[in-house]
């Protein structure tokens, strides 16, 4: 194996290197515009055409590179699945470019790849007032935009599994499922990212031998990998922050053994993209530094005691959420607005979490000492949730304001909502002790560990 002392294949090291600085995230218009400059610069290699649109009508571009060889296994990267995750905006440009400027590395790879730079952009769009900084979080909290879940690319692919039921994909995830169908991919690079803590991937199968890259990556380039709460209670492990990225019939028949209510409407990307067999590789990569999130040493609270802690913060963000929506419901001008539809589908959200995890903290089993990863992204979790959905409500009630709703129950919420959520910036400042990551750090993260599943597959890895 040609590797150096990081323990990583010396090509990779190399690619990673490839990987410019970045004063910024991109805007759509920045990233299509990339996107048309490498289709321009390389015609013999790569293709672009519109692939869709959006619900607002703007285009969906999908960039074709040729594979070494006729009939080459397909694989598909897209970034923006989520649109307040623009780092895969930046990855898809840097894939792309890497890929048309080195035929070597089109050769090792060994795929036909299709790369679409922002699925979602009418998302990104209202999430562009924080791209270009200043990367602190209240600038970051105060432009945050995260659609309701009916709105979410990632989340409305049909389902039709015993009785799960849903069939009114978006626009936007129509354009993914013919890309999928048409190409049937091998590989598919759903370019995701957290927020804080870690970093940490999602895989549909184990793949033992990608997996000792995947960890060494984010941590040769000073990253740690999340070893704090997961995402959900029961998901399993293929290895250190590596999950799987449960089949939905596994998901479902846990649910029904449960005796709970299905709660997904849509389906994911990896759920539709399994009946062609593609591994399915999400990296998440956090905007803010944090080494609390690798340490696993006890720290000096019950889970039990952590979880209920979050609990509490939660239901007092739900009960703001639910409260101020109650209040304006009847009198709105925009009630339709994305950030309405976003703020009413997170009050459901944050009750049914604090729910979820006052009742994990009254089992028996979460007794146990709490390690400081845990502790810390439980805390950090709720400061998170605070200023994400209630930055959502506030940019919903000033929007309100701002075309001319000036009624006596909007302009309470709106001073009341400000007032709290300025009190919460201050809380996280003084608690969250984070710093902004370099973007180069967070895009090599993801540039390498996309490279090095296709590798991987091609049965190139280590050579």
């Amino acid at each position: 194996m040609d590797t150096l002392p990081a323990g990583l294949p010396s090509w990779l090291l190399a690619e990673i290197e490839t990987v410019p600085a970045y004063e910024a995230f991109a805007g759509v218009d920045e990233l299509h515009a990339g996107l048309r400059r490498i289709a321009d610069r390389h015609p013999g290699v790569a293709s672009l055409r519109r692939c869709g649109s959006s619900r607002q009508g703007n285009p969906l571009w999908c960039l074709t590179v040729d594979g070494p060889a006729d009939h080459a296994p397909e694989a598909l990267a897209f970034g923006l699945p989520h649109p307040n995750e623009p780092i895969g905006g930046l990855t898809a440009l840097h894939l792309a470019e890497r890929l048309c400027t080195d035929r070597e590395l089109r050769e090792r790879l060994g795929h036909r790849w299709q790369i679409v730079d922002c699925v979602d952009p009418d998302g990104l769009r209202l999430n562009e007032g924080w791209l270009r900084g200043p990367f602190t979080r209240s600038h970051y909290a105060r432009h945050f935009y995260r659609p309701a879940g009916r709105d979410q690319v990632e989340w409305t692919f049909p389902v039709n599994h015993g009785d799960a039921y849903f069939d009114e994909p978006i626009p936007e995830t129509q354009a993914l499922m013919r890309l999928i169908d048409a190409h049937r991919p091998a590989l598919v690079a759903s370019l995701h990212n957290s927020e804080l803590g870690g970093a940490y991937y999602w895989m549909s199968r184990a793949e033992p031998a990608l997996h000792p890259v995947l960890k060494r990556v984010p941590e040769h380039l000073g990253i740690p990998l999340d070893r704090g709460e997961p995402e959900a209670p029961d998901l399993e492990m293929l290895d250190d922050a590596i999950y799987e990225a449960t089949p939905l019939a596994t998901v479902y028949e846990r649910t029904m053994a449960r005796n709970q209510p299905w709660i997904f409407e849509g389906g994911s990307t990896t759920w539709y993209a399994e009946r062609w067999g593609a591994l399915i590789l999400v990296s998440e990569l956090p905007y803010w530094l944090d080494a609390r999130a690798g340490d696993t040493s006890e720290a000096g609270v019950t889970y039990a005691e952590a979880l209920a802690a979050n609990a509490v913060a939660m239901a007092d963000l739900a009960e703001l959420l639910s409260r101020t929506l109650a209040a304006v419901e009847s009198c709105l001008i925009a009630p339709t607005s994305p950030y309405w539809r976003a703020a009413r589908f997170y009050a459901t959200v944050v009750e049914g979490a604090g729910h979820e995890r006052l009742a994990r903290s009254k089992d028996p089993a979460s007794q146990r000492p709490a390690t400081v990863a845990e502790a810390n992204s439980l805390e950090l979790n709720f400061h998170e949730w605070r200023l994400r959905y209630g930055g959502i409500l506030l940019r919903a009630l000033q929007g309100e304001a701002a075309v001319g709703n000036v009624r006596a129950s909007v302009r309470s919420a709106l001073a009341e909502v400000e007032q709290r959520y300025a009190a919460w910036l201050d809380e996280d400042a003084r608690v969250a002790e984070l710093e902004p990551i370099e973007i180069r750090r967070l895009v090599g993260v993801q540039y390498a560990a996309t490279i090095a599943a296709a590798a991987h597959l091609s049965g190139r890895l280590e050579l």
